[in-house]
């Protein structure tokens, strides 16, 4: 009975040694990034866009060899698109030492929050969306070195892009300025203020709202007792549908207008007719793309069954230049950091569906805007661009 147990014994410390020595092989095959960004919630949207071109981007990748041998694998990560929850991801993912670079966060108040931790334990972070203009001051080192880059425009530029449309394309003169009331939505509203004030575009009011407001009928109607001729709302797609619902149902029947973050087939969805006779600002616009980017268009739309966004066409890029540190540096957080602050010109710059990627020192990046609407229901390509 003795040696029969004694057998057993053996059998499964060497079990569970061929399971230890397999686990420890695969993870030796494997290089992990982070993709921190809100699954649940109401920017879940979003999150799935972000989601959605990183998948195709390292399946692409893992297809052909993966990096230098070895597979991408992607821990997704769900911050909700809040501070607090980010600030605990980005504790999570420093301290995984597997983890050698970060493709987000996707909302500039959740990427200011993890900021300081990715700063601290030295870790890149490539974020395809978040525009908020703080970022480019607050990712650096005590040795002024940038761990935080983005391949998308800020909000100065936006926020700027879009008075110049709404005066010079559009012809309005009295605008509507409808903000959410954190980082991304105030950086929007002092950009475009400030540029406006210049052009003599007339702000005629400026109110405030809250992430998960219901009710804006009090704020509208102080609105429209000024009489815009256009109604700006900086903030998200799903307080964006409820707003052009509102505004339609007492009267404030005006064009309305919005930055990246109403770019969601959501948008239309939640506002039905209301999301009618909107523009929005987008940094990638299908329409317009080279023949490079027809690929990678043609295949999205076939895994997905829908049109690609600029999200997702963004984050595909990101993670193309994450890989390709990788590639060239090795999975090494620091030298990842330092091949990618190199990419500092077109010419050294990563040749993406989104064009040509490359950082100033402060690891931002300079791309046109495009203007897409909603008319019958649908995204189209606003019929006059500023380009």
């Amino acid at each position: 009975m003795r040696s029969r147990m004694f057998s057993r014994s053996i059998a499964l410390v060497a079990a569970l040694g061929l399971a230890l020595t397999a686990g420890l092989a695969s993870a030796a095959d494997t290089i992990k990034i982070a993709v921190p960004s809100p699954y649940t919630g109401s920017a879940a949207g979003f999150g799935e866009n972000v989601k959605a071109g990183v998948v195709m981007k390292l399946e692409e990748l893992n297809a052909a060899g993966g990096v230098n041998g070895k597979k991408i694998e992607a821990v997704y990560l769900d911050e909700q698109c809040e501070p607090r929850e980010a600030a605990t991801v980005s504790s999570s993912i420093v301290n995984d030492e597997a983890i050698v670079g970060i493709v987000g966060h996707l909302c500039s108040s959740a990427h200011l929050a993890a900021l300081p931790a990715y700063v601290r334990e030295g870790i890149a972070a490539i974020t395809p969306t978040a525009t908020n203009v703080s970022i480019s001051t607050k990712n650096k080192d005590e040795q002024g070195k940038a761990w935080s880059f983005r391949n998308v425009y800020r909000d100065d530029f936006q926020g700027t892009f879009l008075a110049d449309y709404i005066d010079k394309v559009l012809g309005l003169k009295k605008v509507a300025v409808f903000y959410e009331n954190n980082d991304y939505g105030i950086g929007l509203k002092d950009a475009f203020a400030k540029e406006a004030k210049k052009l003599g575009l007339s702000v005629v009011g400026e109110e405030a709202y809250k992430k998960g407001d219901q009710d804006f009928t009090p704020q509208l109607t102080k609105l429209k007792a000024a009489a815009p001729q256009g109604l700006f709302i900086a903030g998200y797609y799903p307080e964006g549908a409820l707003i052009a619902d509102q505004a339609k149902k007492i009267g404030l029947s005006v064009p309305k207008f919005g930055a990246d973050g109403f770019d969601n087939a959501d948008y239309i969805k939640l506002g039905g007719a209301a999301a009618d006779d909107t523009y929005l600002t987008a940094p990638f616009l299908a329409e317009t793309a080279g023949p490079d980017a027809k690929k990678f268009i043609d295949a999205f739309k076939a895994k997905y069954n829908r049109e690609v966004d600029w999200m997702s066409a963004n984050a595909y890029d990101a993670a193309g230049m994450l890989a390709q540190a990788i590639a060239k540096a090795g999975p090494d957080r620091a030298k990842i950091r330092d091949y990618l602050a190199g990419m500092s010109s077109p010419e050294k710059g990563y040749k993406g569906v989104t064009g040509v990627n490359y950082f100033d020192a402060n690891g931002d990046c300079q791309k046109p805007a495009f203007v897409k609407m909603v008319k019958d229901g649908k995204f189209i390509p606003a019929p006059k661009q500023m380009n």
